[in-house]
């Protein structure tokens, strides 16, 4: 919310607040019938006592314009259009039967409420903004002129990025590929969403890991597909599940994240690797493998990569920028087929007209240039670091209620919870004390496990960070 009451008006704050909230609802933004925000949460977003906001629901109370109900809390009032004899449109019944389906509701929560608030966050996956290389991408914006037109881009991404991913993979990831076999994409999201959208239809069946970051995304659900959970250990998953999925579902696809998996940080080993592309090859099943992570290695060992083994052809490839230079370049990319990458970007082109020029041109210079190496050998011991850092003070507050998987890269450590322990209430109980996590519900199907980002909390905030968790987590065990 970007309006705030003018403390200096002559006009009493709780006025002020009652005249701002029906303006939002006479132009429709809080239809009739809808949910306005809790006292206590308008009142935290707003700055003010609690108090003010309860005077504020009082004055639009006995304008007719509010009302409470017992278990919903304070809504717009049903009949008020009614009076002026005027309509507008069901917004809150559009909103809650659109065909694209919401993220999680204690996600969405999570994120309003993060916005304005100082919170340490042991639960958004990006990289700290003292892990993005400010300094190297300046001096290349400082040091280059730029000479583009303004208009969009090549379909499949700009020529010269194609060509630097192309020579990165075969240099960094051992993959051979052309710039005619890669699309450039708004980070790997995108590259996942274009792929259920323009390859498969309604009612296919997919496999994919448990718990694993795709459990949260309503992309599937959208698309109507069966999803169909392939259970990680420390090696991955089994291949001998993917065959069996098949036999009883004939899954149409797999999707993999066989690099320290988001969340539980696994590496797929290398045998079962080998497993999962004869099966896949034996079937015909395409697998999409997300790779965001295999180059944040601590130790900096290759990680062969699913596509890197590939002889016949079976894997859709993805990674991107996000999770080791900056999130907010937006840039990723598909490697697969020539045919499958045109049908990509005509849905692609359709939807975006294709990536922004600048990004795609300062993502070009960064991997083209040797700053691109020094900062991956800085980024994985500033991420081992923090794993470090997080275990330790985790292991002080916490002792033995929480048990950690072991993790040699990546982002993330997924926890076991040691009792048994609601880990929504113990979020909402966090989010109380200014500290965020995510929920192992919301990544899969087993209950009592919590993901911990270290990418993304800043070194100065971990320990504080553990003694809010933990103190969350007493008040969950005794109440």
């Amino acid at each position: 919310m970007g309006w705030k009451p003018d403390r200096h008006a002559h006009t009493p704050i709780y006025i002020q607040i009652a005249k701002y909230m029906e303006q939002r609802i006479s132009t429709g933004e809080y239809p009739a019938g809808s949910k306005l925000p809790s006292e206590r949460s308008l009142a935290r977003e707003l700055k003010v006592n609690r108090s003010t906001i309860v005077a504020a629901y009082d004055e639009l109370r006995a304008a007719g314009l509010i009302e409470s109900k017992h278990g919903t809390g304070t809504i717009v009032s049903a009949d008020i259009w009614g009076l002026s004899h005027t309509r507008i449109p069901n917004w809150q019944h559009l909103v809650q039967t659109g065909s694209f389906l919401p993220n999680h509701p204690l996600v969405r929560q999570m994120r309003k409420e993060m916005q304005d608030n100082d919170w340490i966050d042991f639960a958004n996956g990006e990289l700290a903004e003292d892990l993005v290389p400010n300094a190297a991408l300046q001096r290349l914006m400082a040091h280059n002129d730029f000479h583009f037109a303004w208009g969009y881009e090549h379909i499949q991404g700009n020529s010269e990025l194609r060509e630097t991913i192309a020579s990165h993979m075969h240099t960094f990831r051992k993959i051979e590929s052309t710039s005619s076999s890669i699309l450039i994409t708004s980070g790997a999201q995108q590259a996942i969403h274009l792929i259920v959208q323009c390859l498969l239809q309604p009612g296919d069946a997919v496999a994919i890991e448990d718990p694993s970051y795709c459990y949260s995304l309503p992309i599937f659900q959208t698309a109507g597909l069966r999803t169909f959970l392939l259970p990680v250990d420390h090696a991955g998953i089994n291949p001998d599940d993917v065959e069996r999925l098949h036999r009883e579902h004939r899954v149409k696809m797999i999707f993999l994240n066989p690099n320290y998996q988001n969340p539980t940080g696994s590496l797929l080993s290398y045998e079962r690797r080998l497993r999962i592309l004869e099966i896949a090859a034996a079937y015909g099943i395409p697998v999409v493998e997300d790779d965001p992570y295999s180059l944040t290695s601590f130790q900096g060992d290759f990680v062969p990569t699913l596509k890197s083994l590939d002889r016949h052809g079976t894997v859709l490839y993805i990674s991107s920028l996000s999770k080791i230079v900056a999130s907010g370049l937006r840039i990723g990319w598909v490697v697969g087929p020539e045919s499958v990458i045109e049908r990509l970007a005509d849905a692609k082109q359709q939807i975006d007209f294709g990536q922004s020029f600048l990004p795609q041109w300062m993502a070009n210079q960064f991997l083209a240039s040797a700053e691109f190496d020094a900062h991956l050998h800085s980024l994985r011991n500033e991420l081992e670091e923090r794993k470090e850092m997080v275990l330790d003070a985790f292991q002080r507050v916490m002792g033995d209620r929480i048990a950690f998987f072991h993790t040699s890269g990546g982002i993330h450590l997924w926890g076991k919870l040691q009792e048994n322990m609601d880990e929504y209430q113990l979020l909402r109980e966090g989010m109380k004390r200014g500290v965020t996590f995510m929920p192992g519900r919301v990544l899969g199907s087993r209950e009592g496990f919590v993901r911990l980002t270290y990418g993304r909390v800043q070194k100065g905030s971990i320990y504080e960070g553990a003694n809010r968790f933990a103190d969350a987590w007493d008040h969950v065990h005794t109440s």
